[in-house]
């Protein structure tokens, strides 16, 4: 008996110790680098009521942890310089090494702040630049672990540890953007720099907005409230979630046209599908029906080999935007989600017979382009013998419900980021209140679809990031850059409102500044490589505005226009030493719209620090646009080499359409 309560004794006494040792927010460790010349609050868990003191740059501070564990003190940081060691203790020290002290800057958004300078994205140069970032070991990295969570966490994970020394294995996965935004300060300012980066690629901006922010914002306020309720496990959240699709499907199931009883008709073989369009298959909907959104079903009629007959076939899709329920000969053989992953289904040998067979897909498209799209040869039967049968070619297609006529499906909130407050929560709650010099934006490409909100959505995010923080520290904002094909004849775009969105914020949000990338992006990849010049024009803003540099910081700003007879006259400031046409002998990418708001190319002409815009299409002139496209033309830049945002005179506050 005595040698087992000596054994349990022991047992508690190593918990005891456990629980006694200080643990620190993930935020604090080796390598780790502290805002300069400013109060750093420090922050952990300890026992319950135990004094806690910190050990920093040769003064002691000390605090009591609550009844929860919970401490919290703030250090006086001295100006740039390191390394320095702290020492934190409640009895058990923990020592913190190669601190250095200097500038902190907050990188988020979605793929292209992920963007890696090696891996999936691959920089311009990337090779090269693996090699040089041994040359900056006073860079150090922080890269916050992809989590969601329904309410806001305390902690979050860190890849790699902690705080990395830059070097070229380091780099490797790290953000690009932040990387070289980092680099520019560093070289420019002589001092330590730490990056934070806290992004997840094709995320929606509410996600990164806290619950208070989202206050007032409609639908996104109410969800934001239903997600507070889900549970914080993982694992609970995906329960939850199928029994949320399992009550979905069975609502869109009722209100869907092709069914009947139950049934799916649409699906079965006898089903006359004469009166339904056509539609080439691989293809994207919203090639034939443009702005379609919806549930919709496709047919394709195939002859079945004899010998195929009562054996397995395998059935592919090269992929399907967003759900697809798949059937053959009325008998449902698959379902799938996902706009880029490829669907590959077996056929039960008991649904084969020789002869006539239809192949039908369900779709549901909730936004983008929709359809059975993707490479050529990848649509096919395929049957026991290796041999296959194309289904390329036309389907029979047909809309049941427009979106808009439809419940909205869950989300899985255990794996899928896009619902408002779960990477707040998650990602950036947890960082909160660290000291920070600033923060820098790359996102937008997942809010295309909703530019005017979003024109709403971004100030708020940034209130709601600096009332958190308790300072308005600055915030640079990466405008989308050109992407997709080049626009012919002047139009609308929702990747040229979605730059409108973010200029507004830059100009109407105080300490908020705009990096304009309308000439380095890519038709065909979302993710431009110049990621150096991306850093470099966020840097430009920082080094100006924040470190007292004499840079131009941004591209010529309209200021305001005159309308003279057939002829509207801009005038635009930052323009350095002049207007400049870069890449051509003349200006491009400018329209002109007169009372019947249809815009055609126009003629432009730089004089002295104005533009001035004509179109023999248009005799009298109310409203311009300059390089109005997801992929426009324009080539007007200031002395300094900055382009021109894309810009309207017909939305833009202070400049109605036909006003002055």
């Amino acid at each position: 008996m005595r040698k087992l309560f000596l054994a349990s004794l022991a047992v508690l006494n190593a918990c005891l110790i456990s629980f006694a040792e200080i643990r620190m927010n993930p935020l604090f460790t080796d390598n780790m680098v502290l805002q300069q010349r400013t109060e750093v609050p420090v922050w952990g868990t300890a026992s319950p009521g135990s004094v806690v003191s910190v050990v920093w740059n040769r003064h002691t501070y000390q605090t009591q942890a609550d009844s929860d564990g919970k401490w919290m003190l703030k250090v006086r940081t001295p100006k740039a310089g390191g390394p320095y060691e702290m020492i934190v203790s409640d009895g058990e020290p923990v020592t913190i090494s190669n601190i250095l002290v200097g500038e902190v800057w907050l990188c988020s958004g979605q793929s292209n702040m992920e963007m890696p300078v090696k891996g999936w994205g691959k920089v311009k140069d990337y090779e090269n630049e693996l090699k040089e970032a041994d040359r900056y070991p006073q860079i150090r990295l922080m890269q916050v672990r992809r989590v969601t969570s329904p309410k806001p966490l305390d902690d979050f994970e860190a890849d790699g540890g902690g705080w990395q020394v830059c070097s070229s294995e380091s780099l490797e996965k790290f953000s690009a953007t932040a990387y070289f935004f980092a680099r520019e300060i560093h070289l420019n300012e002589r001092v330590p720099v730490g990056v934070i980066n806290s992004s997840w690629g094709g995320t929606v901006i509410e996600a990164w907005m806290s619950a208070d922010a989202l206050e007032g914002v409609s639908r996104l306020e109410e969800d934001a409230k239903v997600i507070s309720t889900y549970p914080i496990s993982k694992k609970d959240r995906a329960e939850l979630y199928k029994r949320q699709v399992k009550e979905w499907d069975e609502a869109v199931r009722l209100l869907d046209r092709g069914f009947s009883e139950g049934n799916p008709v649409w699906a079965s073989c006898g089903y006359d599908d004469s009166q339904w369009a056509g539609m080439a298959v691989p293809c994207q909907i919203e090639s034939h029906v443009p702005g379609y959104n919806g549930l919709f079903w496709m047919r394709k009629e195939v002859d079945i080999p004899a010998e195929w007959e009562g054996k397995e076939l395998t059935l592919s899709l090269c992929a399907v935007d967003d759900w697809d329920y798949t059937y053959f000969n009325g008998t449902l053989i698959g379902k799938g989600y996902g706009w880029n992953v490829r669907r590959t289904y077996k056929v039960p040998a008991e649904n084969v017979h020789a002869g006539k067979a239809v192949v039908t897909v369900r779709c549901l498209d909730t936004g983008g382009e929709g359809g059975i799209y993707g490479k050529r040869d990848r649509t096919f039967l395929e049957g026991p013998d290796g041999r296959k049968i194309s289904l390329e070619g036309e389907w029979a297609w047909c809309s049941s419900r427009d979106y808009s006529q439809l419940p909205e499906r869950p989300t899985d909130t255990s794996s899928n980021p896009n619902r408002p407050t779960l990477l707040y929560n998650a990602m950036i709650n947890p960082l909160v209140p660290f000291a920070v010099k600033g923060a820098i934006w790359y996102q937008g490409c997942a809010n295309v679809d909703r530019a005017y909100q979003y024109r709403e959505l971004l100030p708020l995010m940034i209130g709601g990031w600096r009332q958190a923080w308790g300072y308005d520290f600055p915030f640079h904002i990466v405008q989308l850059a050109n992407f997709k094909d080049r626009q012919t004849v002047p139009g609308e775009s929702d990747w040229a409102e979605l730059r409108e969105a973010q200029m507004m914020t830059a100009e109407t949000v105080r300490g908020a500044g705009l990096a304009v990338l309308i000439d380095i992006g890519e038709a065909k990849d979302i993710h431009p490589k110049n990621k150096q010049e991306v850093g470099r024009r966020l840097a430009l803003h920082a080094l100006a505005n924040e470190y007292g540099h004499k840079v131009d910081a941004e591209g010529p700003k309209l200021e305001r226009y005159e309308i003279h007879g057939d002829s509207i006259r801009l005038f635009f400031s930052n323009v350095g030493k002049g207007l400049a046409v870069q890449g051509s002998d003349r200006l491009e990418g400018f329209a002109l719209a007169g009372a019947d708001r249809k815009f055609h190319w126009a003629d432009a002409v730089i004089e002295g620090n104005t533009v001035v815009v004509r179109s023999q299409d248009v005799a009298r002139p109310l409203a311009v646009r300059y390089a109005w496209a997801a992929n426009p033309l324009g080539n007007l830049y200031n002395s300094a080499g900055l382009p021109a945002s894309p810009f309207r005179t017909d939305e833009w506050p202070g400049l109605t359409f036909g006003r002055n």
